[in-house]
């Protein structure tokens, strides 16, 4: 990434925040890669926000295609209507940012028959197609979806983010969610905390869920913030955040694992979690005893007003026993 700051330069005002000193690392971002599962109204944007960000890799999932009903929406135009969106926004993308290595993939992730392909995608999805992608971002507006998303997450040990918009689009949420450290989506829903509905019985029969590009927008970027301080490190990551459009309220709080959940995988890292922060535990408490022991030795030695020092007299231990020895037998002689 060309630190140069300049008018031909697409990344001199993102350089800029590590001059200033918000972001130490922030050309790291050209390493990481990011999956982005649905390409709605939330997701379309923060695949954008992220190419324009420079994100180094970026892999979208979508089953859709581009509709006039999604004009109310950002991102998308008029004359993509027809192909799919993974291919309207991946032609949309790379013109925005030829940089980004972008790949499309067009499918349902709840048909079973592609449960395998998607486990194989995110699990090989690094730059370097040798490791796991380094995070993922969901942008689906169904329970199946996100089910299955949080099903491959707990079984590869993958950390995502969560998000929605409410069936009223006046409000919305993003959650993080790290197997076995924050609550996955099996053991509480986003949505059962922030109103205890459950979400899977939301859709309605001839009801088509309202949009608007505002709440949209203001999740997808929600999102992506929490998405760049995860990756380069920097600020506060929120675990949940809700959002109400009808008072302008934000809310964040921590939602902890559920020893109860009904993922086996999410039970199983939330043991190994568990045993690590124990491990850790310990090893902090005998690193402490190491530093005290070694701050004693250097307490016994340090220098003193009257210079005395502890020095070897050169004699071991069994020459000094003999000397005294002989000492009391001249003694009684």
């Amino acid at each position: 990434m060309n630190e140069e700051i300049s008018a031909d330069n697409p990344y001199s005002r993102l350089v800029a925040l590590k001059k200033l000193g918000v972001v130490k690392n922030f050309d790291e971002i050209r390493k990481y890669s990011v999956a982005v599962v649905g390409l709605g109204g939330i997701g379309s944007v923060a695949a954008e926000m992220l190419v324009r960000c420079g994100i180094g890799k970026l892999i979208l999932f979508d089953c859709d295609t581009v509709e006039l009903a999604n004009m109310n929406r950002l991102f998308y135009k008029p004359e993509q209507r027809g192909k799919t969106k993974v291919q309207a926004a991946k032609e949309t993308l790379e013109a925005i940012n030829p940089d980004v290595l972008i790949q499309g993939r067009h499918m349902d992730i709840t048909v079973v028959s592609n449960y395998d392909n998607f486990v194989q995608v995110l699990q090989s999805g690094s730059l370097d197609g040798h490791s796991a992608v380094d995070l993922v971002c969901s942008c689906v507006d169904n329970y199946n979806a996100r089910i299955t998303i949080n099903m491959v997450c707990n079984e590869l040990r993958l950390t995502w983010f969560e998000s929605g918009v409410s069936e009223d689009a006046l409000s919305g949420h993003v959650q993080l969610i790290v197997p076995g450290v924050f609550a996955c989506y099996s053991c509480v829903p986003p949505l059962l905390v922030a109103s205890g509905i459950d979400e899977s019985t939301l859709k309605r029969d001839g009801v088509c869920a309202a949009s608007l590009p505002t709440t949209m927008g203001l999740i997808a970027g929600l999102l992506v913030q929490n998405t760049l301080k995860y990756l380069l490190q920097f600020g506060q990551v929120s675990n949940y955040i809700g959002y109400s459009a009808w008072t302008d309220y934000f809310s964040t709080m921590t939602v902890k694992p559920n020893d109860s959940c009904p993922d086996a995988n999410c039970l199983h890292w939330q043991k190994v979690v568990q045993m690590e922060q124990q491990n850790k535990k310990e090893q902090t408490s005998q690193d402490a005893v190491e530093t005290a022991h070694s701050d004693m030795e250097t307490k016994l030695h340090e220098d003193n007003e009257w210079s005395i020092e502890v020095v070897d007299n050169g004699f071991d231990t069994n020459q000094s026993q003999e000397m005294s020895s002989s000492l009391q037998d001249t003694s009684t002689t």
